[in-house]
């Protein structure tokens, strides 16, 4: 809402290291090197997972353990291991970054999810215990999502995870010696409710038969 008053807005808390635990799946701030053999195997031989990342891919367990060590320790981006919790292995990472506490804004990227974490109830856990903390436990006002306009899987999951399109940024970045138009998405505490309604409803036992598959989507189970 344009103006609107905020008498009793205060700055908010960067996001802490305390690990988001669900049923499906353990989601863990990366403060050490004790899950980058894990990450390593579960995006060995993936080449495409990087196709739209600013960097890999690496053509060894070495070069990936360079690379994580000097990326995914800082505290912006905070880079999480995503860890299901069948195999407790971690399968993916996503980072909350440009953080804002000032303004209560906060932007979820560097996401790379290996094969067998992709489109699982872990994954869709996964980010739904991240946007809580964005909201329920630092009280953000704005989660972002942005993405290469050409990235079709990426558009499809800010839309399915409930994010609303807000426009294009034209010749935003160079990638990897290429134009970016970026796609730029949002959810705001207003929606979040809405939002962390349809996570629970899509994630209840009730929506999966049992080969485990949903009867429900998320957008639908969204719409209530």
């Amino acid at each position: 809402m344009t103006d609107a008053p905020l008498a009793t807005w205060t700055p908010r808390r960067l996001p802490g290291d305390a690990p988001l635990i669900g049923r499906h799946v353990r989601v863990e701030p990366l403060v050490d090197t004790r899950h980058f053999a894990d990450l390593e195997a579960g995006f060995r031989g993936q080449d495409q997972l990087w196709d739209y990342l600013a960097y890999g891919p690496f053509d060894g367990a070495e070069s990936f353990h360079r690379f994580a060590e000097a990326t995914y320790l800082g505290a912006d981006p905070k880079f999480h291991a995503i860890i299901p919790a069948d195999t407790g292995k971690a399968a993916g990472v996503a980072a909350l970054m440009r953080l804002d506490p000032a303004n209560g804004v906060a932007e979820i990227g560097h996401i790379c999810l290996s094969p067998g974490l992709q489109k699982t109830r872990a994954s869709t856990e996964a980010f739904a215990l991240l946007y809580g903390r964005v909201f329920d436990e630092l009280g953000y006002r704005r989660l972002e999502w942005k993405c290469n306009s050409g990235n079709a899987p990426s558009r499809r999951a800010a839309e399915r995870y409930g994010f609303s399109y807000e426009g294009l940024f034209r010749q935003h970045m160079v990638v990897k010696g290429r134009n970016r138009d970026t796609a730029w998405f949002s959810i705001t505490d207003t929606e979040w409710p809405g939002v962390k309604a349809g996570f629970e409803r899509w994630l209840a036992d009730e929506n999966f038969n049992g080969e485990g598959h949903q009867i429900r989507s998320l957008e639908a189970c969204r719409e209530g």
